[in-house]
């Protein structure tokens, strides 16, 4: 009982949770659609590649679990066996890695003024990362028991390993960035502080549970715990993906302070605390006073835009 608690029941618990994790990132791209009609095409191809590797991942696992409880059922020996969806769904979740650490490379990309030096190194994690699973893919397939997979344990281990490295990469990228791009405005610092617990929720989980799935693997690597994990990691990347996408409106409009901003179009410039004729990475910041007109008086407010260098319309974002 214990050896099928620590592994049918362990893929159980991953699919169960995995289908909690899908259903809010199919929320959260309902919500997107409705609010963010106005983006670009590629952007709406990005988030609709991601929910089908990811709607496909899930396929994937709810049937592989299927087969070893219900079609299965009864015959142990057949807990032993390497079900073909199971070695597939790597794949996918490769895939759905992917999408989400490249649109956050392009990120880097632009907010780093196009500094090679930065986005080249953290483009060959994402590429290593895609490659290694592929192979581990192409392996796995022709294998028969689970028994089997430790001839791929190396490759197992360089999964996880070029995973956590990415996401922690690009997160501290963005935060460097960010943080010199600090002014001596409060308010806009506030938006950028902002902006930097974003970057960093954007690859803590992910890469948590990267690291999680291969301490797991070489703790108990006769169970199927790390699998649990690996599940996850999919649906981790695109709830934080449409999670970022979803929250422009949020810090756009719901700010006290009017304060407003772009993340996709965000580019460094020139000025900000270099001092003048200088390169920097500063982010770009239109300051506009205004008057409003109320029934009880006028009052000034300040009001500060994030905005890209080339002036894209905030709403464009």
């Amino acid at each position: 009982m214990a050896v099928i608690d620590e592994t049918m029941g362990a893929l159980l618990i991953g699919v169960i949770i995995s289908g909690i994790f899908y259903g809010i990132s199919c929320s959260q791209m309902y919500y997107y659609f409705t609010r963010y009609q106005n983006d670009s095409i590629s952007l709406k191809m990005l988030v609709l590649s991601v929910w089908a590797s990811d709607s496909i991942h899930q396929a994937l696992i709810s049937h592989s679990i299927y087969w070893y409880l219900v079609t299965e059922y009864g015959n142990p020996t057949a807990m032993a066996m390497l079900n073909k969806t199971i070695v597939a769904e790597v794949l996918f979740n490769a895939f759905t890695g992917l999408f989400v650490q490249s649109f956050f490379v392009v990120r880097v990309w632009k907010l780093s003024e196009k500094k090679m030096y930065l986005v080249v190194p953290v483009g060959i994690l994402v590429a290593a990362e895609f490659g290694v699973s592929a192979t581990y893919t192409a392996k796995a397939f022709w294998l028969h028991t689970f028994s089997d997979l430790t001839e791929l344990r190396g490759l197992s281990i360089c999964m996880n390993v070029f995973a956590a490295a990415a996401d922690v990469a690009i997160a501290v990228i963005l935060c460097t960035i960010l943080h010199t791009s600090r002014t001596n405005f409060s308010k806009s610092n506030t938006l950028i502080n902002k902006l930097i617990v974003f970057a960093v929720n954007t690859g803590l989980l992910t890469s948590v549970c990267a690291c999680i799935s291969l301490i797991t693997f070489f703790a108990m690597p006769n169970a199927f715990i790390y699998i649990l994990f690996y599940f996850l990691i999919g649906r981790l990347y695109s709830n934080s993906l449409m999670a970022t996408l979803n929250a422009r409106k949020n810090l756009r409009d719901g700010s006290a302070n009017d304060v407003s901003v772009s993340l996709r179009d965000m580019q460094p410039t020139a000025t900000m605390l270099n001092g003048p004729g200088r390169r920097g990475e500063g982010i770009a910041i239109r300051i506009d006073t205004t008057k409003e007109s109320r029934h009880d008086g006028d009052a000034d407010h300040d009001q500060y835009k994030f905005d890209s260098q080339d002036k894209h319309p905030v709403e464009e974002v």
